[in-house]
């Protein structure tokens, strides 16, 4: 039985190539709560939105939604793997918004409570869109870092401009939109897969920077009456602590997640990181929507040196003898997670 991390991806996940992902999962419940859930608010239900005849930003990408959407796909993969006899879950991780799914899965929060912290913090952001994020690679597509010399001038030089995100050898920058631009024009272009960098994320505030002081101010008046309490499995955190079972301070997980997970930058390489140390899994999970936390879970992975992988061929060659990494959207890897 393979022991596994399981990784819940951020609210920009969800993408136009990804509509249908929740066909045919009507019947798990995570899926029926949170219809239910949206449906007493009176707004779109994520198992109607992804089955959509097209896909629409007005709908999809707004923040209102695309979070709530994202937790489904990931919570509906969770209910799968929990269930399957092939793997034995030793720990959980998120990006971004993923923390809070991540709450949910490892039980640090119910699934109600999860989704009003999901669903708020998305509503937040309805015609509220707070600065901007873009996204800028720290190496080429054969994963051999690049210098950091522009982005570390950039963040010195150009006022309102922060860390975000460290995901893996790519880094999320958030800031004003004036500085957003600043980057955008300064920055070299770099390859990101098939895209050229730095491009911004659309509708996307400056999340875990200074700029969402405001906002993390209001959600701890709007939920702090959240009922956390100590995971069920060991849940790893933006800033690379891990809450174990039993141990874990329901008041800390709280004051976290509405308060320096909101306003401090989110790494995501130090959480991958810490789960390989701390919890030896044998493989870390992808789940949905999507496998976009690939790439950065595999970096992280070689700047550990786990498994004596330092490159991507390193990378790709264990992947095709022994995977240390499975995705749900490929069929031979599936199969070893679900049967």
């Amino acid at each position: 039985m393979r022991r596994v991390v399981l990784v819940c991806p951020g609210r920009g996940s969800y993408t136009r190539d990804l509509l249908g992902t929740l066909s045919g999962s009507a019947s798990l419940p995570s899926v029926q709560t949170t219809d239910a859930f949206r449906r007493a608010l009176g707004r779109p239900p994520p198992s109607e939105m992804d089955a959509a005849e097209s896909y629409s930003s007005r709908l999809h990408v707004a923040g209102e939604n695309a979070s709530v959407l994202t937790a489904t796909c990931t919570l509906a993969d969770a209910d799968r793997v929990t269930q399957a006899d092939q793997v034995r879950v030793v720990g959980v991780i998120g990006n971004s918004m993923g923390w809070y799914t991540a709450l949910i899965v490892a039980g640090a929060l119910p699934v109600t409570e999860g989704l009003r912290l999901i669903e708020t913090m998305g509503q937040y952001q309805a015609n509220n869109v707070i600065g901007g994020q873009l996204v800028y690679p720290l190496c080429d597509n054969d994963w051999a870092m690049e210098t950091t010399e522009p982005l570390e001038a950039a963040l010195r030089d150009i006022p309102g401009l922060y860390v975000s995100i460290r995901l893996g050898r790519q880094i999320v920058l958030g800031g004003t939109e004036d500085a957003i631009r600043a980057a955008i024009r300064v920055l070299p272009e770099r390859k990101s897969g098939e895209r050229i960098a730095p491009f911004q994320l659309p509708l996307h505030s400056a999340f875990h920077t200074p700029l969402l002081a405001e906002t993390a101010q209001r959600a701890q008046s709007d939920l702090g009456d959240l009922a956390f309490a100590p995971p069920e499995v060991p849940l790893v955190d933006g800033r690379g602590q891990v809450h174990f079972p039993r141990h874990a301070d329901p008041d800390a997980l709280r004051d976290y997640t509405l308060g320096a997970q909101v306003t401090a930058p989110y790494d995501f390489t130090v959480s991958v990181r810490t789960a390989l140390r701390e919890l030896a899994p044998d493989a870390f999970v992808l789940l949905g929507p999507g496998a976009n936390l690939g790439g950065a879970t595999a970096q992280a992975m070689l700047d550990e040196g786990w498994a004596r992988m330092h490159t991507k061929a390193d990378f790709l060659e264990r992947q095709s003898r022994s995977p240390l990494l499975l995705s749900l959207l490929r069929p031979e890897q599936r199969a070893l997670v679900l049967g």
